[in-house]
């Protein structure tokens, strides 16, 4: 399947939050946008329409009247949102960056907007407030078709680069804190190591000392741990697997394979738990709603 280069006005609703009808009046009081028309005349627009849209959008939003903004060049539009001091909403102005980096396939601006809001913001703040919030738009966005796998998939390896490097980071510092051990991993066929990733930065973060396994780790596996360490805390982040029906059967199976007859511990993390009756789970077992809670719990 080819990249995406073509939206509908659906498209353009979904990545800018401004209604197709407001859109389509925008073009016809204001010429605002150039879309092509297919045979049977609907319309179709391409990525320097749909920039254009996402800067007029950010203008607006800040109370700039649309038939000014219609009447300014785009590299006009661009110096403005640059140069006015708007930059007080850093968050908001960053999320727009980084889904023009996404559309673009544009590393060089992803690293840019990450080194302005570095001189703002711890890393935990830019995760909260920057990352989580662009990967949740990301994944409507992916489900209605909006943007293609490859846009997603380039986008969510970017910000796993730069959780991995704050990890890095952490190796040089002995872990202060040795009552447990955390052994991080993710199910058979579970690819998504964003959240897990970053529950290992944050054990770091705390002085722990932490085993980072990664993903599609039969639970079978983890028994060999079992021989070299006491007190471990397996840690999973469940997004898509295992199938909802599985998981009695993947959490009783990690229960016999890695708690039983032994002092260790199971933390959970994803959404795949955020509906499951969690009550029955076995006593050494724990489910964080987010990672809100399991930061307070550390």
């Amino acid at each position: 399947m080819g990249i995406k280069t073509q939206f509908s006005i659906k498209d353009l609703e979904h990545l800018s939050g401004i209604k197709a009808h407001t859109i389509r009046i925008w073009e016809k009081r204001y010429n605002l946008l150039e879309p092509d028309r297919t045979d049977t005349n609907i319309r179709t627009y391409d990525l320097e329409n749909l920039m254009k849209l996402l800067n007029v959008t950010y203008l607006y939003n800040h109370g700039y009247k649309i038939s000014k903004i219609a009447g300014l060049q785009n590299k006009e539009i661009k110096n403005i949102i640059q140069e006015s001091g708007l930059h007080d909403s850093k968050e908001i102005y960053a999320l727009s960056e980084l889904k023009s980096s996404m559309l673009n396939f544009d590393p060089q601006l992803f690293q840019s907007t990450f080194e302005k809001l570095e001189k703002q913001y711890n890393f935990r703040e830019i995760f909260f407030n920057v990352f989580l919030p662009l990967l949740n738009d990301i994944g409507l966005l992916w489900q209605t078709g909006t943007i293609d796998p490859s846009h997603e998939r380039f986008i969510s390896e970017l910000i796993k680069q730069k959780i991995i490097i704050q990890i890095e980071s952490k190796f040089s510092i002995p872990p202060t804190k040795h009552e447990k051990l955390f052994v991080l991993f993710l199910p058979l066929d579970e690819i998504h190591e964003i959240g897990l990733l970053y529950v290992n930065y944050e054990l770091l973060n705390k002085g722990y000392k932490t085993i980072f396994l990664g993903n599609n780790i039969p639970t079978k596996n983890l028994q060999h741990l079992l021989n070299h360490h006491d007190n471990i805390v397996f840690v999973s982040y469940l997004t898509v697997q295992p199938e909802n029906e599985k998981i009695p059967e993947f959490i009783n199976d990690l229960d016999e394979k890695a708690c039983k007859g032994n002092s260790n511990e199971v933390w959970l993390f994803g959404s795949k738990l955020l509906s499951e009756p969690t009550e029955d789970y076995p006593k050494q077992f724990r489910v964080f709603k987010s990672l809100s809670d399991f930061i307070e719990t550390i």
